[in-house]
């Protein structure tokens, strides 16, 4: 059996603890879930379809399930030890960073995508917050992609539509409520690429609404300023996965063959290691968001706890009705924290 150690972190529906498993004396991270009984909690449903995608990986990028406990209140997963932190907070402690060495990283989070839709499976919630590190302190440190929450099998001849996700990072057939695909995981991948290399995000409005118009049109652009070190290769690769259409996008196993991650000639691996990442940018993008997680998690437990004291007709945010069938865009900014981003 285990023995519960330290708190690492918790959620609106649970905590994650340190535990050591007593016949080996490894270590292993105990996620503890709390299964839904009236309005809080997290629907049974929900947490066997993520143990169920969780227990067909077995790849190096990809976080594993060791173990699980099964109650009648509550699930525990005993879940492989991530002890590195966020990608994003390990790049933003270096000096400089090249393309190069970006792109060790990017390699490794294609394999695992890779890996995934290759089993017809997709993560749809593709964010920095979902990559981490095994260990950073290491020479080449091994990237981890974690959070199955609102993964799914995909079915040949089903089609599947969802509003979750977090705004900054969603495919533009998310907020159009359109069937998803593989493809919807690729478009983040290029979300992500465009903000490790300039600090800046590609459709970052001032508010969640103009986020999400930007991205339905389709509007960025290379700016000057922070893409100035930016190879033509980088941009190229981020063009072919911020398109509007999911078809068009380049698929992680293409990916993994492009000229930028893949040179096919001198003067290509010459223009990585000579182009590099706007530090100062990046740094400031990553303070910024690590301070609205921050803020988002303060304001969310106080939302939790005025809605503790209304009447069960005024706690329906969680649900869907006919006025977000009607509504897509609506009803994604009334979600968007639900259990999603």
């Amino acid at each position: 059996m285990y023995e519960l150690m330290e708190k690492l972190g918790s959620g609106h529906f649970g905590v994650v603890r340190l535990c050591r498993e007593r016949s080996t004396g490894a270590f292993y991270a105990a996620k503890q879930v709390k299964l839904r009984r009236g309005r809080l909690g997290v629907e049974r449903a929900q947490v066997e379809r993520e143990v169920s995608i969780l227990r067909q990986l077995q790849h190096p990028n990809i976080l594993r399930l060791h173990e699980l406990f099964a109650g009648t209140a509550e699930v525990v997963l005993v879940l492989e030890l991530i002890s590195g932190g966020e990608l994003f907070d390990f790049i933003a402690e270096k000096e400089m960073l090249s393309e190069e060495e970006a792109i060790e990283f990017l390699g490794q989070i294609l394999s695992g995508v890779q890996y995934l839709h290759a089993r017809l499976i997709a993560h749809f919630d593709l964010k920095p917050e979902n990559i981490m590190l095994q260990d950073k302190d290491v020479p080449k440190p091994w990237i981890k992609i974690i959070d199955f929450g609102l993964a799914q099998q995909l079915e040949d001849g089903t089609t599947y539509k969802s509003l979750c996700g977090t705004p900054q990072y969603i495919a533009p057939e998310v907020i159009n409520y359109e069937p998803l695909s593989p493809a919807t995981d690729m478009w983040s991948i290029g979300v992500i690429t465009y903000i490790l290399l300039s600090g800046l995000s590609p459709f970052q409005g001032e508010t969640d609404a103009e986020t999400l118009s930007n991205i339905v049109a389709g509007a960025y652009e290379f700016e000057e300023r922070c893409f100035s070190q930016t190879s033509e290769l980088a941009k190229d690769f981020i063009r072919q996965l911020l398109l509007k259409e999911p078809e068009r996008r380049m698929t992680a196993a293409e990916c993994l063959v492009h000229p930028w991650i893949k040179p096919l000639s001198r003067k290509q691996v010459l223009s990585r290691s000579r182009s590099s990442i706007n530090m100062r940018n990046f740094r400031k993008f990553n303070a910024r968001r690590k301070w609205k997680l921050s803020y988002n998690t303060v304001s969310a437990c106080n939302r939790l706890l005025c809605r503790l004291g209304r009447e069960d007709e005024e706690l329906r945010c969680c649900e869907s009705d006919p006025e977000e069938e009607r509504s897509p865009h609506t009803a994604l900014l009334r979600r968007r924290r639900s259990s999603c981003s």
